[in-house]
């Protein structure tokens, strides 16, 4: 399959790049009980001609999140349980990718706030191992979430897992969680610097030494009995694949590293994503204004100058722990080009690097079109690495 095949196969919306892209995140939650094709299809159906206008596309999420929530209290009402939580997951999945794309202000919080609500209840029913923590940092709070691996006995193996430019833990703990779980291996999901429930509700920006983050989560999960602080790895995904090699570069008490998506120059990476956008080009996965956002700056110009302290040279090298870095061959939102310079890069004896190609899945973005099939990766390679 080639490059343009593969990019049209993926279009839900040919007329918009982001919205498709949007579709594919609200479908890798159908593995994990928490979104349906069927629904996200009727969605999909409602919207069609109407790209571009991001205050329909929260209205139609958020009807069918409505719907999902009423399903729920009616199973509840009825005294099953389960059936009610797998509701609540889909209505939280349904708001929170319905709220995606809108500027902050009341309604994008108050969308927000109803999608944190309905995971809250939908994991007491459907995920009862995984709990609310909150991380010290700098004087407030970053939020997360931690899956108990069951059926383990005294302290296990943990990974603390950081998402990406508008991914959320909410999101993480289920796919990067679940199949750790079940390898006996805990995981704290954490809304870092500039990402998710940190930025939409403790206004708390990203910033480049990520090792800050990284730091105070490894002190505060360490500090559990179920978990061993010798064996703690640092995940990232996405632009956490930026995140997470910066944390292991200066925290070296983290016990090996997962980029799932290399970056490399996460600078030069805007730097051709701007000029994409300035184009008219569609080629960009969230608003202009996300990046500006998630900065805490006021225009793209002091987003480019802040994001030039976001380089791995010179820092790649100092990581030591064992090192993996994945990456889908036909990326469309960063080329596989920047994992292999990071992997090139990293100073570990121990490294490796998965380039998924189309035949086999997973050549999307962080393996959006086959998120499974990196989750499992990924947590096979950790189990024998920790």
């Amino acid at each position: 399959m080639t490059q343009q095949q593969y990019e049209h196969w993926f279009q839900y919306f040919p007329k918009s790049f982001m919205w498709s892209q949007g579709f594919m995140s609200a479908i890798e939650m159908i593995p994990y009980g928490a979104a349906a094709m069927g629904e996200i299809d009727q969605v999909g159906q409602r919207l069609k001609g109407r790209e571009g206008d991001n205050e329909a596309w929260c209205d139609e999420w958020s009807k069918m999140a409505q719907q999902m929530e009423e399903r729920a209290q009616a199973a509840l009402a009825a005294n099953h349980p389960l059936t009610a939580g797998t509701y609540f997951l889909h209505a939280w999945t349904y708001y929170g990718y319905g709220e995606r794309f809108l500027h902050l202000g009341e309604k994008k919080l108050a969308v927000y706030r109803k999608s944190l609500e309905c995971f809250t209840t939908g994991i007491r029913y459907r995920y009862p191992n995984i709990e609310r923590v909150e991380v010290p940092y700098e004087g407030k709070m970053l939020p997360a979430w931690f899956m108990k691996a069951p059926n383990t006995k005294g302290p296990a193996p943990t990974v603390v897992f950081f998402n990406g430019l508008d991914g959320t833990k909410e999101v993480g703990v289920l796919y990067g969680g679940v199949e750790l779980a079940a390898r006996g291996i805990n995981l704290l999901a954490v809304d870092g610097p500039g990402q998710g429930e940190a930025l939409r509700l403790g206004n708390i920006p990203s910033r480049y030494d990520y090792e800050v983050a990284g730091t105070a989560a490894y002190e505060c999960v360490t500090a559990r009995p179920d978990v061993d602080p010798k064996r703690v790895a640092i995940m990232g995904i996405s632009m956490g694949g930026y995140y997470a090699p910066r944390v292991a570069a200066f925290e070296q008490r983290y016990a090996a590293c997962v980029a799932w998506g290399g970056h490399f120059d996460y600078h030069a990476s805007w730097i051709r994503r701007r000029k994409e956008i300035e184009s008219g080009g569609t080629k960009v996965s969230a608003p202009y204004f996300h990046l500006m956002w998630v900065l805490g700056v006021a225009d793209m110009d002091a987003a480019m100058t802040k994001l030039k302290q976001y380089t791995l040279a010179g820092v790649a090298e100092k990581i030591t722990c064992p090192f993996l870095v994945t990456h889908g061959e036909h990326d469309t939102i960063v080329p596989a080009a920047y994992g292999q310079l990071l992997y090139d890069a990293v100073g570990s004896k121990n490294k490796s690097i998965k380039i998924f190609s189309a035949d086999e899945g997973g050549s999307e973005h962080v393996q959006g079109d086959n998120r499974v099939l990196g989750s499992n990766y990924v947590a096979d390679w950790l189990a024998d690495n920790l």
